[in-house]
């Protein structure tokens, strides 16, 4: 039985995967093709760059489109991982980024092995981590709506009681009337 590998590299943005491909060897890695983002068709085509003998393994940069197609990769027995793209090596001041490119520089690192693996976490963990950073999101938006607000009404001389958000001044600040309809709004709002 051979062991020849086959390296493939994905560069996955929202709508299509970029595939490249480096064989076992010397030769660069080169551009196969791109197909929609779709699982059934990635998994398909990875299986028609495999011969009898041949081991795949698979990398995508972890980014904006999660997880989800690492574990689905697994499931269907491919070795699929997700690297850091901060710890992809790089020349100094080579910044084009394209996904033909990103793809066969994958492919090259992965089999030299010069990637850096992140963990990658079951749909439970995921869940969590998405709960989180919603509270955040939310947290972080009442911090801006409360200093847009005090800036408004500092704008507009008005002063109010006390420094906390505590009942007291928000009750003050509903308080507050404007002579003009659009700055009655903006305080409603």
């Amino acid at each position: 039985m051979s062991t020849n590998g086959v390296y493939v590299g994905l560069d996955v943005p929202k709508d299509s995967i970029g595939i490249a491909v480096a064989r076992q060897g010397r030769e660069p890695a080169e551009t196969w093709k791109t197909i929609p983002y779709d699982g059934v068709r990635l998994r398909k085509a990875l299986k028609m760059l495999v011969k009898d003998g041949e081991t795949l393994k698979v990398c995508y940069e972890a980014g904006p489109t999660g997880f989800g197609l690492c574990r689905r990769l697994r499931e269907a027995g491919i070795d699929g991982m997700v690297v850091a793209p901060s710890l992809v090596p790089g020349k100094p001041g080579d910044r084009v980024k394209t996904d033909r490119r990103d793809a066969r520089r994958l492919a090259h690192f992965l089999r030299s092995g010069d990637l850096t693996e992140v963990y990658v976490p079951d749909e439970a963990v995921e869940a969590i981590r998405d709960l989180e950073r919603a509270r955040d999101d939310a947290k972080r938006a009442e911090r801006v709506a409360r200093h847009q607000w005090s800036k408004f009404l500092l704008r507009h001389d008005r002063h109010g009681e006390g420094t906390t958000w505590t009942r007291r001044p928000r009750d003050w600040i509903r308080s507050q009337k404007f002579a003009y309809p659009a700055q009655q709004r903006v305080l409603e709002d």
